[in-house]
Parts: C-alpha cells; sequence; structure tokens
C-alpha cells in the first residue's frame, strides 16, 4: 500500500511537549499537529540557514528563561536571565576573549 500525500501517521510525542504545543496554538488558532509542524518547519529552516548548534542553544535557552519568568518580572531579571543564557551558550566567553584580541592588537600598534 503506498502512502498518498495527505495520509498521516502516528508518532510518540513527549506530553510536556504537547503540552507545550497546546498552549503555544490556543492564540495562534493552531490545532496541536498544526503548532508542532509550524516548529518542525522553523526547525528545517533553521538548519537550512546554517544556524550553528550554540546559536540553537543560546536562543532556546533565552526563549526558556523568558517563558519561565512572570510578566511583570524586574527588568534586571530580565538582563541577568540574557547574561546567563550568553554565559551558558559560550557566547560571553567568546565576546571576552575577542574584545582582549581587539585590545592587545591596539596596544601593539600604538607601542
Amino acid at each position: 500500500m503506498s502512502a498518498s500525500p495527505s495520509s498521516f501517521a502516528s508518532v510518540k510525542l513527549p506530553s510536556g511537549l504537547v503540552s507545550q504545543a497546546r498552549e503555544a496554538a490556543t492564540p495562534m488558532r493552531r490545532s496541536v499537529a498544526g503548532q508542532i509542524e509550524y516548529w518542525a518547519t522553523l526547525g528545517r529552516i533553521a538548519e537550512a540557514s546554517g544556524l550553528t548548534i550554540s546559536e540553537a542553544r543560546e536562543a532556546i535557552a533565552l526563549y526558556d528563561v523568558r517563558q519561565a519568568a512572570p510578566a511583570d518580572a524586574d527588568p534586571l531579571d530580565a538582563a541577568e536571565a540574557d547574561f546567563l543564557a550568553a554565559e551558558s551558550s559560550g557566547r560571553l566567553a567568546q565576546a571576552v576573549r575577542q574584545s582582549v584580541q581587539s585590545k592587545r592588537r591596539q596596544v601593539v600598534k600604538s607601542a
């Protein structure tokens, strides 16, 4: 039996993912399946665009931190969350290394 393009397949997904999809789907007027399809499409686009694993991890960590924060969260808490996401992804360390290297080049040029 060949599958037609409109056929469906059943897959097992973690209940937490399904719950998150349900919550995200409601304001967008999507079904749970439609929301998961949407996320899958975004994932394919991210991969095709060359998004690095580090960039993806950073974006996910930042999203998770912001989702966990209450809507009336302190702006300093948001700044700290951004810092922690940059730190956990390695982006912070990379920025510090680049800054130090740049300053060293400036010192060498001026000497």
